[in-house]
């Protein structure tokens, strides 16, 4: 029997592929929830630049167009960046299965602000890792400590937040009301840049993986 071809599994994975939930569409960015249910296979090929953030420790196996597969795991709060191009097949190996938050990265770039506030940038701040940087996207990995308020600071870039933890922070802008943000794992918000504030954890956990858009 002749072994299918790449394009043969192309079409059936496409068949069973599991629809991701859109969450964000904006200008700049889309913002898909997405899972990969054990055993079953999807055929991707994205059209823009894409960052993936997991929502868990998982694992998947990924097929190439020259038809090499390998079994790739993946941790809670991981990032990757994804040029616009790539194609593979994606099966999940994992109970429960991949779940990631997936950002398409429109082709609109956007000068950073300048900071004229008086308050430092937003980042880097104390406490907070960078975990990837390119010409599109800083990716930062931050808790926030209980009690303990962040420095009033200045947003220059626009951002997209993915929560993985439960609690509650309170923000504190420069000017007006303090307003207190519930927060659980994929909780993914867009937030436009020019914002001067403060942010304390005042229930719970905290962390977030912050994408900064350039």
């Amino acid at each position: 029997m002749l072994k299918p071809t790449l394009a043969l599994i192309l079409a059936f994975a496409g068949m069973i592929q599991q629809a991701p939930k859109q969450i964000i569409d904006n200008e700049r960015v889309t913002v898909w929830d997405a899972t990969w249910v054990k055993g079953k296979s999807t055929s991707h090929q994205n059209k823009l630049d894409q960052v993936t953030v997991e929502l868990a420790d998982a694992s998947m196996k990924i097929t190439t167009p020259d038809g090499k597969s390998q079994t790739t795991s993946f941790k809670l709060g991981q990032a990757a960046f994804i040029p616009k191009g790539k194609a593979q097949i994606e099966e999940g190996t994992s109970e429960p299965g991949r779940h990631t938050i997936v950002i398409d990265l429109k082709d609109v770039l956007i000068q950073p602000m300048e900071n004229k506030s008086g308050y430092p940038d937003a980042f880097p701040r104390e406490g907070i890792k960078k975990i990837l940087d390119n010409a599109r996207v800083t990716v930062w990995d931050y808790t926030w400590t209980a009690g303990k308020a962040t420095p009033m600071h200045f947003h220059a870039k626009d951002v997209v937040t993915i929560y993985v933890s439960n609690g509650e922070i309170r923000s504190t802008p420069l000017k007006g009301e303090a307003t207190v943000n519930v927060v659980t794992p994929g909780l993914t918000r867009f937030n436009a840049r020019n914002r001067t504030h403060t942010e304390e954890l005042i229930k719970g956990m905290g962390r977030a993986i912050i994408v900064e858009l350039k």
